[in-house]
This record gives structure tokens, sequence and C-alpha cells, in this order.
């Protein structure tokens, strides 16, 4: 049984928008990107992210 991962990394994320590691890190603690911190690694709601894409480009 395969689960499907709920999250995104910022790598995965600055990929998807093609813009760099270091500029997805700072937006995301800039608060730009939604994401929440745990411990030390940063996730990104798949679900977050995308709503929060459509209302920036609409």
């Amino acid at each position: 049984m395969s689960i499907a991962r709920a999250a995104y990394s910022v790598t995965e994320v600055a990929r998807l928008l093609g813009i760099g590691r270091s500029l997805a890190y700072h937006q995301v603690r800039a608060g730009v990107i939604p994401a929440r911190q745990i411990g030390d690694r940063w996730v990104i709601s798949k679900v977050k992210f995308h709503k929060w894409l459509d209302e920036e480009i609409a």
C-alpha cells in the first residue's frame, strides 16, 4: 500500500515555480509561500500551495 505525500519540500516548490532554491527558502521564511516548519525542515502543503498559486495568478 502506498501513501500519497501531502506536502512538498522547498526544493520541489522551487522546481515547480522555476525559481532557485535560495529564493524559494527566502520566500518561505518571509511567509510569501505558505509553509510550516517541522523541526529544522520546511514543508509546504500541496493543497495550500496550489490554492496560494491559483490566487496569486488570478
